[in-house]
């Protein structure tokens, strides 16, 4: 039996749905729409479509975008004013500064700038200890969006038995706590772990986020796993490019009961969660009830 094609994209059109929903009344108590800002320092033609398509959705779904794209040579002083300005602007509920910075510019420091109530990508050390604590704020998005993923697809995670791999502070870190909030037993691996494929082969969950392109094999994969592949990268196969994700997407077709595609299942989900985490946030700030949209 070949496994379910877990459809990111369906799911992240559902959310958008959902977010849409809320504006209106948003609206009616306030007098105003969510915001998001996005920073993006230097002109690197891939981030700068991505900080667009973000601009784009965040239109679509009635909020307001704030969009700043400065050059590469402006200094972490100057990066910081604007971070600060945008922490004092009503109208921005979230803030985004898109990684990585320029080497000149320290991104720890501009992160912590950011007011943790506006930080929708989750990675303020604030949010990522309220995370830690199982206390509520912004979760990083991509983690949040692969637990959706999970919870729509298993239900109830308790008891299951996860496998991590990758330790990044964007993906990694976060989404191994999110699953230990969800009562999982997490095992938490690297490209420097021993035996990697034993321990991936005793997991019902598997989270690959190495960015190490095939680098999970089917066969390590156990019979009836859910497999959420975040790995993203572009490579030249028979001549094309192609983007490919750190499963063996083939061979785990055969043994998982459900998997995730690469493109088209993780990705989707990272913007359309940036969206949830900017409508959480601006009812927060305004101090209407916290929103439940999964």
């Amino acid at each position: 039996m070949r496994a379910q094609i877990i459809d990111g994209k369906a799911y992240a059109d559902g959310l958008a749905d959902r977010i849409t929903a809320t504006i209106p009344a948003f609206t009616e108590k306030t007098g105003r729409v969510p915001g998001l800002a996005v920073i993006l320092v230097g002109s690197d033609p891939a981030s700068e479509i991505y900080v667009r398509s973000k601009g784009r959705k965040t239109r679509e779904l009635g909020m307001a975008s704030f969009e700043h794209i400065l050059p590469a040579e402006t200094g972490q002083t100057e990066l910081v004013a604007l971070v600060e300005a945008l922490n004092a602007d009503n109208r921005v509920d979230g803030i985004l500064v898109q990684l990585p910075l320029p080497d000149h510019i320290d991104e720890l420091a501009v992160v912590r700038a950011i007011d943790p109530r506006k930080d929708v990508d989750g990675l303020h050390p604030e949010s990522a200890g309220r995370l830690v604590s199982g206390r509520p704020g912004l979760v990083s998005c991509t983690p949040l969006g692969c637990l959706m993923l999970l919870r729509d697809q298993l239900g109830d995670l308790s008891g299951l038995d996860a496998i991590v791999i990758g330790r990044s502070i964007l993906v990694g870190k976060p989404m191994g706590q999110l699953l230990l909030g969800a009562n999982c037993t997490v095992t938490m691996a690297h490209s420097r772990t021993r035996n990697l494929a034993d321990k991936v082969r005793q997991a019902d969950i598997i989270v690959a986020a190495a960015g190490q392109a095939g680098m999970i094999k089917g066969d390590w994969i156990r019979p009836g796993a859910t497999v959420i592949d975040v790995g993203t990268t572009r490579a030249v196969v028979d001549g094309k490019r192609r983007l490919l994700g750190d499963v063996d997407f083939a061979a785990a077709l055969e043994r998982a009961s459900a998997i995730t595609p690469v493109p088209g299942g993780v990705g989707p989900m990272t913007i359309m969660v940036l969206m949830h985490n900017t409508v959480l946030a601006a009812h927060d700030r305004a101090g209407l009830p916290h929103l439940q949209l999964w």
